[in-house]
C-alpha cells in the first residue's frame, strides 16, 4: 500500500504515539482490504462514549486514555489521547439521564457515559449522540470522503448526500479521527458506487411505511450490492429516504442505492449503472408488497401490545410533530408504554414547540441518545412491541426475545392508546 510522506511521518511518530498507533492500524486495515492507498477524510462519526462493562474495566485500569487505545485504536500502547485532528462526532450511545426511572438501564452505565462525554468533548468530539447525525447539522458535501459508522447513517450519507464512506468500525473511525486518513477502497472509489440490480416498483410507493417496505425488499434481494429503483415512486421526503435506507441496510447490507432523478449520483437510469447496460428489472408489485408486510408481522401472534417504539432511526421533527398531533387529547392504555427516540438537539426544539408536553401529557416519553436495540433495554415485562420502523421490527425480536408488530405511525399510536394491535395493510 502506498503511503505519502505525511503518512510515513505519522507512522514514525512525528505527531506522537497515539497518531502513530492510529496510522499503524490504518496500514494493517488497508493491507487486509488490498487497498492501494489512503484517502483524506475530514468528517468522522464514531463511538467513543458508549458505555459497557468492558469499557468500565479499561477505564478502571488506566482511564479514558487506556479505553481509547484498546477499543478505538486496537493498541496496547500507554499514551495520552490528543485532540481530534479532524471534525469528529459521537453517534448514538447508551441511555442518558433522561431515561432514568423509565428505561431499566444501569445507573452506573449512565454515570460512565457522562464521564466519557466530558473527557472526549474536551478532545474535540462533538457529542451529537444520535444515529442520524445528518438531522442535527453533520451534513458532508457530495463527493467528500468521510469515515462513518452506523448502517443507516452510512447508507444515507452515500445515497442521499453523495458523500463517500464504507460502514466503518470503532477502531477505524478512532484512527481516522487522529490522522484524517482512511483506506481508499469500496465506496470511496467511483467505480464501486454504480448500481448492480434494477428494481421496478409496480405499485405506488408513498409514505414512510411503503418506502420502508420497499427498502426491506431491496436489501433482501441485493444483500450487500447496490439497488437502483424506478417505477411508481412518489417524490420522497427525507423521512422516506431515511426509512428506505435503514430497512435496506437491515434486511441486507446495502450501503448505497440510487433513485434515478432523485438521488445525486443518478440523474438518469443509465448513469446509475455507470453507463453499462441496464439489467432486467425485478418487479416489486402488490404481491411482493404484501409478502414483505407479512414477513415483518410474522414474529408473533399476541395482539396485546406492551410497548410502542417510535424513532428508529431517530425521529425527525416532523415525526415528533405528527406523534403529538395523534396523541392530542388522548391517553395511553394503562398497560402500554410508548417511547419516542430523538436526537437531544431536536428534543430541545420539540420542547419549545410544545410537542414534548403534548406527548408526555398522554403518558408517553420522549427519550434521547439511544434506543432499545442499542442499549438492549425495553420496559420490564415487555412481551409484544409495535413499531413503524422496519429496522426495529427486524432487529429487536432477536435482541430482546419479544414479538413485533409493524405498521404506520397511526397504527402504532392507536396500539399505545388501546393496548391492542389492529394494524393492517391498506
Amino acid at each position: 500500500m502506498k503511503l505519502n510522506d505525511t503518512d510515513k511521518a505519522l507512522l514514525d511518530g512525528a505527531e506522537g504515539p497515539a497518531a502513530a498507533a492510529a496510522m499503524d492500524l490504518l496500514v494493517r486495515y488497508g493491507r487486509a482490504l488490498d487497498a492501494e492507498e489512503l484517502c483524506d477524510v475530514r468528517n468522522v462519526a464514531g463511538t467513543m462514549t458508549q458505555p459497557s462493562p468492558a469499557k468500565a474495566r479499561l477505564v478502571e485500569e488506566g482511564g479514558w486514555n487506556r479505553a481509547y487505545a484498546v477499543l478505538n485504536l486496537d493498541s496496547d500502547g500507554d499514551f495520552a489521547v490528543p485532540d481530534m485532528k479532524v471534525p469528529t462526532c459521537q453517534l448514538q450511545h447508551g441511555f442518558g439521564p433522561d431515561a432514568q426511572g423509565t428505561a431499566p438501564y444501569p445507573k452506573e452505565l449512565v454515570e460512565l457515559q457522562t464521564d466519557a462525554e466530558a473527557f472526549y468533548s474536551s478532545k474535540g468530539v462533538s457529542i451529537l449522540a444520535t444515529c442520524t447525525p445528518y438531522q442535527v447539522g453533520n451534513i458532508p458535501v457530495r463527493g467528500e470522503h468521510v469515515a462513518w459508522m452506523e448502517s443507516s447513517a452510512v447508507v444515507y450519507a452515500n445515497s442521499v448526500l453523495g458523500a463517500r464512506t464504507n460502514c466503518e468500525g470503532a477502531a477505524s473511525t478512532g484512527a481516522a479521527s487522529l490522522t484524517g486518513r482512511i483506506p481508499c477502497w469500496g465506496n470511496h472509489r467511483a467505480e464501486n458506487r454504480h448500481g448492480t440490480h434494477h428494481i421496478d416498483a409496480r405499485t405506488p410507493i408513498a409514505g414512510a411505511l411503503d418506502w420502508g417496505m420497499l427498502g426491506y425488499f431491496a436489501g433482501g434481494l441485493v444483500q450487500e450490492e447496490r439497488p437502483v429503483v424506478t417505477g411508481e415512486l412518489a417524490l420522497p421526503d427525507p423521512l422516506d429516504l431515511k426509512h428506505f435506507g435503514a430497512a435496506a441496510a437491515s434486511s441486507g447490507g446495502v450501503e448505497i442505492y440510487h433513485l434515478p432523478g432523485i438521488t445525486p449520483e443518478a440523474p438518469d437510469l443509465r448513469t446509475a449503472f455507470g453507463g453499462r447496460a441496464v439489467p432486467e428489472a425485478v418487479p416489486y408489485g402488490e404481491r411482493e408488497r404484501r409478502a414483505v408486510y407479512e414477513d415483518l408481522n410474522s414474529q408473533g401472534d399476541r395482539t396485546d401490545v406492551d410497548f410502542v417504539l417510535l424513532g428508529c432511526p431517530h425521529a425527525s421533527l416532523d415525526q415528533v410533530r405528527d406523534t403529538a398531533r395523534l396523541l392530542e387529547g388522548r391517553r395511553l392504555h394503562s398497560s402500554t408504554q410508548l417511547w419516542l427516540m430523538v436526537p437531544r438537539a431536536l428534543r430541545t426544539v420539540a420542547d419549545r414547540n410544545g410537542w414534548t408536553q403534548t406527548i408526555e401529557r398522554a403518558g408517553a416519553r420522549v427519550l434521547t441518545d439511544s434506543c432499545p436495540a442499542m442499549s438492549r433495554s425495553a420496559p420490564l415485562g415487555t412481551r409484544v412491541f409495535a413499531t413503524d420502523s422496519a429496522k426495529q421490527a427486524h432487529y429487536l425480536p432477536a435482541i430482546l426475545g419479544i414479538e413485533a408488530w409493524f405498521g404506520t405511525l397511526a397504527d402504532c399510536v392507536d396500539a399505545a392508546v388501546t393496548g391492542t394491535w389492529k394494524g393492517e395493510l391498506r
